[in-house]
């Protein structure tokens, strides 16, 4: 009976969980494109990311699987280097430097 209501409980969490992270990413959306600074897009852009690292967590609890992990951590380097590339480019305006000095 009390493991019948954890599971219960567990689905509900995630359920609240999943909804959390959607209307979150639909709002991150909207900063994205209205901005209002190039800063501001790039924050929504990279949280957007951490949501989405959010949601393959919690895909991994309701599979009962530990093989979404990898997933997780290959969205976080490939965030970490598109937030680097973000910022050089709002600091210096390209991305790759051609000037090898």
């Amino acid at each position: 009976m009390l493991e019948e209501f954890g599971d219960q409980l567990l689905d509900i969490v995630l359920i609240i969980c999943f909804i959390a992270m959607t209307i979150s990413i639909f709002l991150l959306v909207i900063r994205a494109f209205r901005g209002p600074s190039n800063a501001d897009r790039a924050v929504a852009i990279d949280t957007m990311g951490i949501n989405m690292m959010a949601i393959t967590g919690l895909a991994s609890i309701q599979l009962v699987t530990d093989k979404l992990n990898d997933v997780v951590l290959l969205i976080g380097i490939l965030l970490f280097i598109g937030t680097i590339a973000i910022a050089k480019f709002i600091e210096k305006g390209v991305i790759i430097d051609q000037n090898h000095h």
